[in-house]
């Protein structure tokens, strides 16, 4: 992955300026994306919490950190926002659905978010804005049919069908709540043996100080144990390859991805993650397209590229590219 591609003037190419924000439950990351494609005051910003009015307190400041990008920029002019969050997101209606680390259930981002910023706002789910920038500007370029994993301290994913982001109504991409043992642990979603709680980087390293009552940092630990010989360690990581290659398996059975990008913590293993998964993957399948694996490119920027992305198609679509108010 390369570190800080959001600063690279090529991922986006000429357009519409636009705001960006990649809102998550500890921090959001910002942006003001110029007409050439420069991302410009790339930040990293504590995210409010508010149990008393979590949505409105989030969206007040967003609306503080647009003022400070254009006040840094005077010269820049955006004529939309992206915005992404967490959690289930109904993209047609601009609502976030439910949200559990920041608090919300039904709470109207986008209707919020337009009469605080003063502009159009294309609201959306922040994994399915990290796999569309993936697919247009990283990755997943010249494939129409991906699937894109983030396996991190959970596992996320987005899909992308026939060239376009599918949600399912917000629904759809829950890879890491899908079903991998029926007797497995509790995952905090309330389900049994969600994928997630065997295969995700958080996981491995959970299960192995469950097993030796030593903690670790992370998977990486975990490892380096195994390839030290930690007969525990090689068991949990081979434990994790085998749920994430039949989880693979079922989605090139329903769905026959070209490709499956894997990004997030556990992908920074490399071969010793994609060489086994792979070699697993292959004795699964038998008249199926096998997709290729791929590292993904973006890195934690994807998630802004994307939201940047939205925004300026929105824009786009726009019978006309005035802001339409003027909160700001």
């Amino acid at each position: 992955m390369t570190g800080h591609p959001a600063t690279d003037a090529t991922r986006l190419g000429p357009g519409d300026a636009v705001l960006a924000f990649d809102v998550g439950g500890t921090d959001t990351k910002s942006a003001l994306v110029d007409a050439s494609g420069r991302v410009l005051g790339l930040r990293r910003t504590p995210t409010p919490l508010d149990a008393a009015d979590p949505a409105g307190t989030i969206v007040t400041s967003l609306a503080v950190l647009a003022r400070e990008h254009l006040e840094a920029s005077p010269g820049v002019t955006p004529v939309a926002a992206g915005i992404s969050v967490p959690g289930l997101v109904d993209e047609v209606d601009g609502v976030g659905m439910f949200a559990s680390n920041l608090g919300w259930r039904d709470a109207p981002i986008r209707s919020l978010a337009e009469a605080a910023l003063g502009l159009p706002v294309a609201f959306g789910h922040d994994v399915r804005a990290a796999g569309d920038a993936e697919h247009r500007l990283g990755a997943a370029r010249g494939f129409g049919d991906v699937v894109v994993l983030a396996i991190g301290t959970g596992i996320a994913s987005a899909l992308v069908l026939n060239g376009h982001p599918y949600a399912g109504g917000g629904f759809a991409g829950e890879v890491g709540h899908s079903l991998a043992d029926p007797l497995g642990d509790r995952c905090p979603c309330g389900a049994i043996g969600c994928l997630e709680t065997i295969a995700s980087a958080g996981a491995i390293a959970r299960r192995y100080a469950a097993a030796t009552g030593t903690p670790v940092g992370g998977a990486r630990q975990v490892l380096e144990a195994a390839a030290s010989g930690d007969a525990i360690a090689r068991r949990l990581w081979d434990d994790a390859v085998e749920a994430l290659a039949e989880a693979i398996a079922r989605l090139v059975a329903t769905l026959a991805p070209e490709a499956v990008v894997i990004g997030g913590g556990l992908s920074q293993a490399g071969p010793a993650l994609f060489e086994p998964l792979g070699a697993r993957l292959d004795t699964l399948l038998s008249f199926h397209r096998r997709p290729a694996l791929i590292h993904a490119e973006l890195g934690d920027d994807a998630g802004l590229l994307g939201t940047a992305l939205s925004a300026r198609d929105l824009a786009a679509a726009r019978t006309t590219a005035q802001p339409i108010g003027g909160a700001l």
